[in-house]
């Protein structure tokens, strides 16, 4: 089976008045069979609770920088967040649902410009790096969480902890993930002694208890 031709972004985002954001639903259909159809040969089983989220997709030609690094994607929950007044809330609601039909689980934003020009792969990477923080969430015992009024799974945002990159490590290699120089030192005997810290680290603790 041949992998589903890859979507590229709209070329007239890239020109003088193009649009700042498109809603993309030809990456969510090659999505759908690149990664979640069991027919697919890179069909990921990491993505299985994803079978049935309504994920939209959304090209930008706004050039994004945090801390110094170019933001090339993003995966945000589907719902407006944050502090917002109720106007300012229900436009957004409306904007959302104007470009996908409803409020969708989930929204992946992908910068165009990089998009565009980026191999293969390194798109692949890309999407499946945002799909990764797409993740069902779990109750107390660690199973998946469905909601008791409606039986849907509950979705939430999974952020970039050290589980979160393995899939894609797995699949794309260290630098894809930007987490080259964390293998590397891995793999190298240790500079002093080996030992386990986990517990002694605030954050390991919140995610242990």
């Amino acid at each position: 089976m041949k992998l589903s031709a890859r979507p590229y972004p709209p070329i007239t985002m890239m020109e003088v008045g193009g649009k700042p954001f498109e809603p993309a639903p030809d990456v969510a259909a090659w999505v759908e069979a690149t990664f979640l159809d069991d027919a697919s040969p890179v069909a990921n089983p990491d993505h299985a609770h994803l079978a049935n989220a309504h994920i939209g997709f959304l090209w930008t030609a706004i050039e994004n920088n945090s801390k110094g690094r170019r933001v090339i994607g993003q995966c945000e929950t589907g719902s407006p967040q944050g502090a917002m007044g109720k106007w300012s809330r229900a436009r957004a609601v409306q904007q959302i649902e104007e470009w996908f039909g409803s409020v969708p689980d989930f929204i992946i934003t992908l910068d165009a410009a990089y998009c565009a020009q980026c191999g293969d792969a390194e798109f692949m990477a890309l999407v499946e790096h945002e799909l990764y923080h797409a993740a069902q969430d779990v109750d107390a015992f660690g199973a998946p969480k469905f909601s008791k009024s409606t039986g849907e799974p509950v979705f939430v945002i999974r952020g970039h902890d050290v589980e979160q990159f393995v899939g894609v490590v797995r699949r794309y290699g260290a630098d894809a993930s930007g987490v080259r120089e964390m293998v590397d030192a891995a793999n190298r005997p240790p500079e002093i002694a080996r030992a386990r810290i986990e517990h002694a680290c605030g954050t390991c603790q919140l995610r242990v208890a």
